[in-house]
């Protein structure tokens, strides 16, 4: 059985996390940053959390896709 980090790493995997994260993340940012972008305020604390927000969906997305691929790996005889 392979790794975490072996499966967190797989091109399919990432590329899969990358994908939801730039469409979650850009509606969570227009959500929660979109009035102040709009405002001009953007200082490096919003940069910040404008990089979390984008994460979130990629570790969600990830730690998903590995748990589903260990739990289809461990059902396999």
């Amino acid at each position: 059985m392979k790794t975490f980090w072996e499966l967190a790493t797989s091109h399919g995997v990432v590329r899969r996390a990358c994908s939801y994260a730039l469409v979650v993340g850009a509606i969570l940012i227009c959500i929660n940053h979109g009035d102040a972008l709009l405002r001009g305020e953007l200082d490096s604390r919003r940069l910040f959390k404008m990089v979390l927000t984008v994460f979130v969906p990629y570790a969600v997305s990830t730690l998903s896709s590995v748990g589903a691929l260990r739990e289809r790996d461990s059902d396999e005889p």
